[in-house]
């Protein structure tokens, strides 16, 4: 096998991973962080996506248009909380239910605005030569963005008073009050952070992946199995979790077909949980 045919399908697998791992972060600390199963992740990917494409073709410059993404969608995630996830702390299934309630009207709101068939922007025109093979240089560039995006999250919860008022919020939320915390106030923000991650990583995925209403569908499921695969250790299990899976997968539809790689991803996922019930970070001291 020639080396230099490795090394693409090497590099073109990590950045797959890297996409999985950009649109996994926002579920991750939704889910993992709160304990919220939030259904309506996907169609929060999609509304960034679409306050993006908006904004270009409002004339706003691509990177611009980003932080624009992510404040629509935080501010969009606050209301959510504050009017409905606020009252259902703790009821898993009830999240469950009312997220994915969310999710069926944002999807059709976003049929009736965009329509089902939406223009990308483009993806920008540079590319790394291997050998004789070329790499789209903005895949690549993925892998810098959640490795950031990775940095971020982490030493934002491990780091800061919000983040330790955030674990306190959720962990202890009798203690929390005791203390002064207002948790109410601290919850709405971190649904808020997980929705903002959600809108970034539609924003930045629009050259790769076009916004379309149905577009949230390609990532929530395997962003939802990543998540639960990682287990107590959100972050970083899901980090791992993504490149474990969505890099085996890639290099196996290098390999063979696009199909046997959504195979490996289920089976690899399958095989996981029977032998990590509680995820493969369940036995980890870190709880980040």
């Amino acid at each position: 096998m020639e080396f230099d045919y490795l090394a693409t399908v090497l590099l073109s697998s990590l950045a797959s991973a890297s996409i999985l791992l950009i649109a996994t972060i926002g579920l991750a600390v939704v889910f993992g962080l709160m304990g919220v199963i939030n259904l309506a992740h996907g169609e929060f990917l999609m509304i960034g996506a679409y306050t993006a494409l908006t904004a270009t073709q409002a004339g706003v410059p691509f990177l611009l248009s980003i932080p624009i993404a992510v404040a629509v969608t935080m501010a969009i995630g606050a209301v959510i909380e504050i009017l409905v996830i606020n009252r259902l702390y703790g009821r898993i299934f009830d999240t469950m239910l009312a997220t994915w309630g969310i999710s069926i009207a944002f999807y059709q709101l976003a049929v009736l605005i965009f329509g089902t068939v939406t223009p990308g922007i483009g993806m920008p025109q540079y590319s790394i030569k291997i050998g004789d093979y070329n790499l789209a240089g903005y895949s690549l560039l993925m892998i810098f963005v959640a490795a950031l995006m990775g940095s971020f999250v982490y030493l934002l919860m491990t780091r800061t008073v919000y983040g330790m008022k955030a674990r306190a919020s959720i962990q202890e939320p009798a203690m929390a009050r005791a203390i002064g915390i207002e948790s109410s106030r601290v919850n709405t923000m971190t649904f808020s952070l997980g929705c903002g991650l959600a809108g970034f990583a539609g924003a930045i995925l629009l050259p790769i992946v076009p916004a379309t209403p149905s577009m949230g569908f390609a990532f929530v499921i395997k962003a939802f199995l990543t998540v639960v695969v990682a287990g107590p250790v959100t972050l970083t299990g899901s980090a791992i979790a993504a490149i474990g899976l969505g890099g085996g997968a890639s290099i196996t539809a290098s390999f063979l077909t696009s199909v046997a790689g959504d195979v490996f991803f289920f089976l690899i996922t399958a095989v996981l949980l029977w032998l990590f019930p509680l995820g493969i970070t369940a036995g980890w001291r870190r709880k980040m």
